[in-house]
C-alpha cells in the first residue's frame, strides 16, 4: 500500500503530528526542567519528560474534569505532567538519602 507525506500512517497520528509531538515533548520537558531545576536536563531526558509528563498530565487531569486542546494546552499540560514527574522522581530520591 502506498502512502503519501502528511498523510494518515497505520498508526493514526500524521507525520506532521509526530514531529509536533515530539517539538511540543522537548519544549515542554525543558521547561518542567528549569521550572523545577533550574537547569536543563538534557535533550533526551527532556523529550522523555515531556513526553510522558503528557500522558500523566492527561490523565491526572482528566481524572478532575480538565482537558485541553490546541498547542498550548498541550504545552501546558505536558509540563505539569513532566513537573510532576520531577517531584516524585525528587521524593524517592530524598527518601531513599534518608536511610
Amino acid at each position: 500500500m502506498l502512502e503519501r507525506r502528511g498523510t494518515t500512517t497505520f498508526t493514526g497520528t500524521s507525520d506532521m503530528g509526530l514531529i509536533l509531538s515530539i517539538i511540543v515533548g522537548i519544549f515542554a520537558g525543558f521547561l518542567a526542567s528549569k521550572i523545577m531545576n533550574h537547569s536543563g536536563s538534557g535533550l533526551l531526558l527532556d523529550l522523555v519528560l515531556g513526553f510522558f509528563g503528557g500522558i500523566v498530565g492527561r490523565f491526572v487531569l482528566g481524572l478532575i474534569g480538565i482537558y485541553s486542546y490546541g498547542l498550548v494546552g498541550s504545552v501546558i499540560i505536558s509540563t505539569l505532567g513532566a513537573m510532576l514527574l520531577i517531584w516524585i522522581v525528587q521524593q524517592i530520591r530524598s527518601s531513599r538519602g534518608a536511610y
